[in-house]
């Protein structure tokens, strides 16, 4: 698992932290496609405002085995500058974390802290998906999951 994280430059007022220079709480947005990440962070974004925390972006970019780890099919800085043009247009502090991998589940269970608060959009299905197959996994792992249906 290799990890990248960027942000541009936004501006916007100082958030409140802590007095260890810290942001009391992270709300966790798990990177799905854009329409879905778009309509994620807004819901994301209302819920770290009313906590006075702070959101991060997390995506897992696969990257298939006959290429190396480092190589992925689509460049890293792509996805980096298109993710953190959607942080720029969020009201509170949002930061963009990219990590190339093989096994995208895995990635973002190790990525997230214990008790961690973790926003995914999921389309509404009769049948499983990829994303509730996750937001499963990551409540057996023991973190605070909000399910946002498109």
């Amino acid at each position: 698992m290799t990890k990248r994280q960027s942000w541009e430059r936004c501006e916007r007022p100082a958030e409140p932290v802590s007095s260890d220079g810290d942001s009391q709480l992270d709300v966790y947005v798990i990177f799905t496609n854009m329409p879905g990440t778009r309509a994620t962070l807004e819901a994301a974004g209302g819920l770290a405002r009313d906590l006075g925390a702070r959101v991060t972006i997390l995506a897992a970019q696969v990257v298939p085995y006959p290429l190396p780890l480092g190589s992925p099919p689509v460049p890293i800085e792509f996805t980096e500058r298109i993710l953190s043009k959607l942080a720029c247009q969020q009201e509170v502090e949002t930061t963009v974390k990219v990590y190339l991998c093989r096994d995208q589940r895995q990635t973002i269970r190790q990525a997230l802290k214990p008790d961690s608060v973790v926003v995914i959009g999921a389309r509404k299905r009769w049948w499983p998906t990829a994303e509730r197959s996750l937001a499963g996994a990551l409540k057996r792992d023991g973190h605070h999951v909000i399910l946002v249906e498109q």
